[in-house]
């Protein structure tokens, strides 16, 4: 799965600072081989930056949690084995990405610091499952940037096995394995929209340039987001700048034709999940609603919000 030794492309712009500390890019032959690389290279950096936040969070929690805490929620000790098992894979991960970032002759980012907020083995577990579930999201909406064919291999073989850690965490919570048929890409900037509350700081040159949307909450006195359904009326508070939402965006595995059904919004009444969603599901307010049911950044408001239906 490595890259094939490239050369180096003179005078080369670097577009991608949001995820190295851009250095020339090293090509095929050509200028245009070249901008393939870069976005290999970004493509790879976008997933290490998460991979970083995943390796991170079950570090902090297996050094904070011993094994009597989780076999306090029923686990054996096959089962306690097999959830450390899950973090060891998150810094295999890391390890690649590193490495074929550096192959390709870009700085790997660095990773940053952290606060999870987890206060017992049950929710890091919960936390887990839902981090794992945005990381198949994550490289679902990366597979169409990437442009080299062992780079998406690579990639798939990563998020074959971030789906078995879902399911995974999902069977040790006594939830469905699995949810629903299909799983529902994100793009990077809502990735890193869930990412963001969780992310203190980042080292020089590790910063991604890419500014979150604003983050959705329950409205207070509203159900719980764990307690939703299709048909429930939902009412989110976003934390700035949502004046101009008019659709409630969920995007969730299976919808067709583009992934996100859209329901009319207003601050004062809310908007209703509809049918045809379930599982896990991310609800973000949208400016409109596209007759193709593609939510894109461009008309995204604010979220997404995960919503476990």
């Amino acid at each position: 799965m490595g890259l094939p030794r490239p050369r180096k492309c003179p005078k080369l712009n670097c577009p991608m600072r949001m995820f190295c500390n851009c250095k020339p890019i090293p090509c095929y032959s050509t200028l245009g081989q070249c901008r393939v690389v870069e976005a290999n290279s970004a493509s790879l950096g976008s997933a290490l930056t998460l991979e970083h936040l995943e390796d991170a969070f079950y570090r902090q929690g297996f050094q904070r949690f011993p094994d009597s805490d989780f076999a306090a929620l029923g686990l054996n000790e096959e089962q306690i084995k097999d959830l450390k098992q899950i973090g060891q894979t998150e810094q295999e991960h890391v390890a690649f990405l590193q490495s074929a970032l550096a192959q390709a002759g870009v700085q790997p980012v660095q990773p940053c610091q952290y606060e999870f907020n987890v206060t017992d083995a049950k929710g890091m577990a919960t936390l887990g499952a839902l981090f794992e579930n945005v990381g198949v999201s994550g490289y679902l909406g990366l597979a169409k940037r990437i442009k080299d064919p062992s780079i998406l291999t690579a990639a798939a073989s990563i998020v074959t096995i971030e789906s078995r850690h879902q399911s995974s965490l999902r069977v040790l919570l006594g939830q469905t394995a699995v949810p629903q048929a299909f799983d529902a890409p994100l793009s990077l900037k809502s990735v890193f929209s869930i990412a963001a509350p969780f992310i203190k700081s980042c080292p020089q040159g590790s910063n991604l340039a890419v500014t979150a949307f604003p983050a959705l909450t329950m409205e207070a006195g509203s159900a719980e987001a764990s307690a939703m359904k299709v048909g429930s009326t939902v009412r989110v508070a976003a934390a700035s700048g949502a004046s101009a939402a008019t659709h409630c965006a969920f995007t969730s595995g299976g919808v067709v034709p583009g992934g996100t059904a859209f329901t009319p919004f207003t601050a004062a009444e809310g908007c209703q999940i509809p049918q045809g969603v379930a599982g896990v599901t991310y609800l973000s307010l949208a400016s409109s609603a596209p007759v193709n049911g593609a939510l894109t950044d461009d008309i995204t408001v604010a979220g997404p919000m995960i919503l476990a239906l």
